[in-house]
């Protein structure tokens, strides 16, 4: 099986100014594209050639972990947002958010404090775990909630690729600004 990097619902200018323009040219037409091709050429005539790119990631360690991660991770990331997407979460997930953070603004206030407070790169995650209890985690690298039996919501890229050529080392103005961009009706749909 080959993977393919999917085009972007959206044109490359449609999330500025919280992202920009060059920030998506780079970061999604790079970056991403470096580790789906990294993939491809790392899982050819191996056990994990034709698994799904979730499977890979549960079972595969090393490089071909870090590669199928990365650009699960990406495809995930770039993929909660939309110009025109629902600004906030509504039936069954915004229960749960409310349950299990005290409010919207706690979560998203908790959820970028857990962003800001990793150190190095990584990602942030919203995560459900099998009874429905969200979970906010962070993660070095790779880390992807699926190797953890969980079932991944959203994430914020805290890679410095992410968000320097916007922010510089603001990093807590890039997840803010993200907020403006999610769309609540992907996030429901994974929920």
């Amino acid at each position: 099986m080959t993977y393919e990097q999917p085009n972007l619902p959206y044109d490359v200018d449609a999330l500025a100014p919280v992202i920009s323009a060059e920030t998506v040219t780079f970061h999604y037409g790079k970056h991403e594209k470096a580790y789906i091709d990294n993939l491809n050429r790392l899982i050819k005539d191996t056990e994990f050639e034709d698994l799904p790119l979730e499977e890979v990631i549960r079972q595969a360690k090393g490089a071909l972990y870090n590669n199928a991660s990365q650009a699960w991770n990406h495809i995930f990331y770039f993929f909660s947002f939309s110009p025109q997407g629902s600004r906030e979460p509504s039936g069954e997930l915004r229960k749960a958010i409310d349950r299990d953070f005290g409010s919207l603004d706690k979560f998203k206030e908790a959820f970028v404090d857990a962003g800001v407070g990793l150190f190095g790169s990584g990602w942030v995650w919203l995560s459900r775990d099998d009874e429905g209890k969200l979970l906010i985690t962070q993660g070095s690298n790779a880390q992807n909630p699926l190797t953890e039996g969980l079932t991944p919501l959203l994430t914020f890229d805290v890679w410095e690729h992410a968000y320097y050529l916007d922010y510089q080392n603001r990093r807590a103005d890039a997840l803010r600004a993200l907020w403006d961009i999610v769309d609540w009706d992907v996030v429901e749909a994974r929920y």
